[in-house]
């Protein structure tokens, strides 16, 4: 159930409009980075997580939350995007959102780009969710840093440094959760990589270029177990991949599967483990995959 409290999260002020740079804030409306695909993002997750009833109450204060930021930018871009209502050199500087909006919000970006739910990212794997959660609230940052930097208005610039802000605010919260599972950060699913090519890294960008750039090492190919690893066209052995040999069962969960589950979560049976902690047969899966649907 949700419950619309009129008062704003943040109380918006502006000078003198903007229209110009109102069609950018729309960028944070309805663009791919926005706060829109925010809220739409962490909720179905939220709402998907029935394994982790406690994350998933993470996730839904935040889903909420986002949605208060998009009224907050929703009031901002309203007192920018004024003028279209009633200058015809303004309303000329965006026709789409003077004529087809009326000069007031939609669903757009700021090129007139209509939103889709494409921007968002939900797996239903609790760990992979959080890692894309925690990238959607840094792209976001930067997009409020790069609108401060486009305006001189010290009520907007107040309304966007909140919202930026928050942004490292949930970051550091879905950080916190992803810890908490207390797992490798490169352990994703329930099979494990296959040994030797997994630590290869691949070096597919050779030679001198025309900018001064030159075969580079750094700790992204010595790190974690990485190794060097040259193609045949370049004199080397290439990838190792002769090592695949079928899947291998039992990636690290860490806590992933210990949380307290909802009522209707499939439990054990969904995620391979029978109730006696016991790795669960292919029969037994598919059996419980039937009765989940």
């Amino acid at each position: 159930m949700y419950h619309h409290v009129k008062k704003l999260m943040y109380t918006v002020n502006i000078g003198e409009p903007d229209v110009r740079f109102g069609n950018m804030l729309l960028e944070q409306f309805g663009g791919a980075n926005g706060e829109l695909a925010a809220a739409m993002q962490y909720t179905s997750q939220g709402w998907n997580c029935v394994d982790d009833i406690g994350r998933r109450d993470l996730l839904m204060d935040i889903g909420t939350e986002e949605l208060s930021h998009l009224e907050v930018v929703g009031a901002l871009i309203r007192m920018h995007l004024k003028p279209l209502k009633t200058n015809r050199e303004a309303a000329e500087a965006d026709p789409l959102v003077t004529i087809a909006g009326g000069g007031g919000l939609n669903l757009f970006d700021s090129m007139g780009n209509a939103w889709t739910s494409t921007y968002l990212k939900i797996t239903g794997e609790l760990d992979v969710d959080l890692r894309s959660n925690i990238a959607a609230e840094a792209r976001a940052k930067i997009v409020y840093e790069r609108l401060i930097d486009h305006t001189q208005d010290p009520g907007t610039i107040g309304t966007l440094q909140f919202l930026m802000t928050r942004e490292i605010t949930h970051m550091k919260a879905f950080q916190a959760a992803l810890d908490s599972l207390e797992k490798s950060p490169f352990s994703v699913g329930l099979l494990k990589p296959t040994p030797g090519i997994v630590d290869e890294y691949f070096n597919g960008s050779t030679g001198d270029g025309s900018e001064g750039d030159s075969d580079m090492r750094g700790p992204w190919s010595s790190s974690f177990g990485l190794r060097p690893i040259e193609s045949e066209m370049n004199g080397g052995k290439g990838l190792s991949v002769g090592d695949i040999d079928g899947k291998i069962d039992g990636e690290d969960r860490g806590k992933q599967d210990d949380a307290q589950k909802a009522t209707t979560s499939a439990a054990d049976e969904a995620i391979g483990f029978n109730v006696s902690g016991k790795k669960a047969t292919g029969t037994a899966k598919r059996g419980a995959k039937r009765q989940a649907s």
